[in-house]
C-alpha cells in the first residue's frame, strides 16, 4: 500500500492519510443533503418532485464514491469529487424549474438535463485527453476566470437566502430583508434559525473546527425541531424508496431515447441552441470550478511542479470529466472536484489513499435516506450561504484599478444573481471584455476564445433568452 499510494515518497504515513480522508469526507459532507434539495429547488409538493430527490440522493453518493475512487486509484491525489454547488442550482433553474412554472412534467425535464450533462462531460473528457480544456483555460480572461465563481458564489448565497425566506419578493424594490414584526414565529422560524445556523458556521470555522458545516446542519435541525415545536417525519419504511426511484426515472435516464429528444427540443430546454449553450456553459462552469480547486489545494500540499502547476494536472482533470459522466449517468449533476479537499489536505493528506478513504465514508450514506430526509431547509440553507463566502475569495484578486479588468469581472459577478443565471453572467462579463479590449486597442490572438464564447452569447441574447 505505502508503494502504490507513495506515502513514504511524499512525506505522509497511514495514520495521517486516513484521518485526512475523514477530515474530507466531513467537510464535505453536507452536499449529500444539499444537493438533493438544490436539484429540485426545495418544491417538494410538485408531482413528480420526491421522486426526483430520493433518485438524486442515491446517484450522488454514488457519483461522489466513484469520482474520488477515480483520484484514488488513477491520479492518487488527495481530493475528491462530489455534485457542484452552483452548478446543481444552475440545472435546477435549466431543466426543473421551467417544468414547475409551465406545470408539465418535471421527470421529464429532470431526464433531459441528464442528457445535457453526460454531452458536457463528453466534451469536457474530450477538451481533457487532447489538452484543449488546459489550452482554453489559459486562453480565458484572467478576470473573468476570478469572477466567475465568485458570481456563482453570490448566486447559490441568494437561493439560499430565498429558501428559508430570508430574502422575500418584494413589489416595489423586487426584493426585502424578511419581517419579523407583525407575524408568527412559525412563520420567520425558517430565516431566523437559518441565520443562527450561518453563524454558527463562522464561529466553528474560525475556531478551527473540523466538519463546520455538517455540525452546523445538525445542531440546526435540532434547533428547528424544538424552536417550531414539530416532530419530524423519520418513516423508516422509507428506505427502499430512494433505490426504487433512481432505479425507475435516474439510471435509466440516458439510455431513453424520449431523454435524447428532449434534451434538444423547444419544449424541454428551448431548442438546439440552447442545449449547445447549455453544454457550453456547463463546461466553462466547471473547468474553471476545477481548476481553481486543484491550484490552490495542490499549493496547499505543495504538490506543484517547477511551472507552477498540479503534479499530474491532467490526469485529474480526467477523473473530473468521467465522474461528470458517471453522475450524469447515474441521474445527477455534474461532479467536479470539490474545494472542501483543501481541508484534509490541511490534516496532512498527501495521496490516494486519502481519497479512498473519503470514499468509503460516503459509500455507508447509501444508507441514511430516511435521516437525510428530516433536516429541514432552515439547516441546509445556512451552509448553501456559507459556500457563498468561500467562493467570493478569489475576487479580490481581480485588478479594479484596470477597468479592462475591473468592468467584466463586475459583470460577471453581479449578473449571475441578478439574472439568476450562471451562463447570464459569464455571457455578459465575456462580451464586456472583448468590447473593451476592442475599443481600447488591446485585442491580440489570445483573445480569440473569448471572442468566440461572447459572439456565441450575443447570439443568444438576440435570438432566445436563456
Amino acid at each position: 500500500m505505502d508503494k502504490f499510494f507513495k506515502i513514504s515518497e511524499r512525506g505522509s504515513n497511514v495514520k495521517t492519510e486516513i484521518i485526512a480522508g475523514l477530515t474530507t469526507f466531513f467537510a464535505m459532507a453536507y452536499i449529500v443533503i444539499v444537493n438533493p434539495n438544490q436539484v429540485i429547488g426545495f418544491s417538494f409538493d410538485v408531482p413528480g418532485v420526491p421522486a426526483i430527490w430520493n433518485a438524486v440522493y442515491i446517484a450522488s453518493i454514488l457519483a461522489a464514491v466513484i469520482g474520488t475512487l477515480l483520484y484514488a486509484f488513477y491520479a492518487k491525489m488527495p481530493f475528491a469529487q462530489a455534485c457542484g454547488m452552483g452548478l446543481n442550482s444552475f440545472f435546477f433553474t435549466s431543466f426543473v424549474l421551467p417544468q414547475i412554472i409551465a406545470g408539465k412534467d418535471v421527470v421529464k425535464g429532470y431526464q433531459a438535463g441528464l442528457v445535457i450533462i453526460l454531452v458536457s462531460g463528453l466534451v469536457f473528457l474530450i477538451l481533457s485527453i487532447t489538452g484543449a480544456r488546459e489550452y482554453i483555460a489559459k486562453a480565458m480572461p484572467d478576470c473573468i476566470k476570478k469572477a466567475i465563481p465568485a458570481g456563482i458564489g453570490l448566486f447559490i448565497a441568494f437561493i439560499g437566502f430565498q429558501n428559508v425566506g430570508i430574502i422575500q419578493a418584494n413589489q416595489y424594490t423586487l426584493v426585502q430583508f424578511v419581517k419579523l414584526n407583525g407575524v408568527t414565529w412559525k412563520t420567520v422560524a425558517p430565516a431566523v434559525i437559518a441565520l443562527f445556523g450561518f453563524l454558527l458556521i463562522a464561529v466553528l470555522t474560525k475556531l478551527k473546527v473540523k466538519g463546520a458545516v455538517l455540525i452546523s446542519i445538525l445542531a440546526t435541525s435540532v434547533v428547528y425541531y424544538l424552536a417550531t415545536w414539530t416532530v419530524p417525519n423519520f418513516d423508516i419504511s422509507s428506505f427502499a424508496e430512494p433505490f426504487k426511484d433512481f432505479a425507475n426515472i435516474g439510471v435509466t435516464a440516458v439510455f431513453q431515447g424520449e431523454s435524447w429528444r428532449n434534451a434538444f427540443s423547444p419544449e424541454f430546454v428551448g431548442g438546439i441552441f440552447s442545449a449547445i449553450m447549455l453544454i457550453v456553459t456547463f463546461c466553462l462552469v466547471d473547468m474553471f470550478d476545477t481548476i481553481g480547486t486543484l491550484y490552490g489545494a495542490a499549493s496547499e500540499a505543495d504538490m506543484l511542479d517547477e511551472n507552477g502547476d498540479p503534479i499530474d494536472i491532467n490526469k485529474s482533470m480526467a477523473c473530473d470529466s468521467i465522474a461528470t459522466c458517471s453522475g450524469a449517468v447515474l441521474g445527477t449533476s455534474t461532479v467536479t472536484t470539490f474545494v472542501e479537499s483543501a481541508a484534509g489536505v490541511a490534516a496532512g493528506g498527501r495521496t490516494g489513499l486519502t481519497s479512498l478513504v473519503t470514499a468509503l465514508c460516503f459509500a455507508v450514506c447509501l444508507f441514511l435516506s430516511p435521516v437525510a430526509s428530516i433536516i429541514p431547509s432552515a439547516a441546509t440553507a445556512p451552509a448553501l450561504i456559507f459556500v457563498g463566502v468561500l467562493m467570493l475569495k478569489n475576487f479580490s484578486k481581480v485588478d479594479m484599478q484596470d477597468m479592462r479588468s475591473a468592468v467584466p469581472a463586475f459583470l460577471t459577478l453581479v449578473m449571475m444573481p441578478l439574472t439568476y443565471s450562471i451562463a447570464n453572467g459569464i455571457g455578459i462579463g465575456a462580451i464586456a471584455y472583448v468590447l473593451i479590449t476592442l475599443f481600447t486597442g488591446k485585442y491580440s490572438k489570445k483573445d480569440i476564445v473569448v471572442t468566440l464564447i461572447a459572439a456565441l452569447f450575443v447570439c443568444k441574447f438576440v435570438f432566445g433568452a436563456m
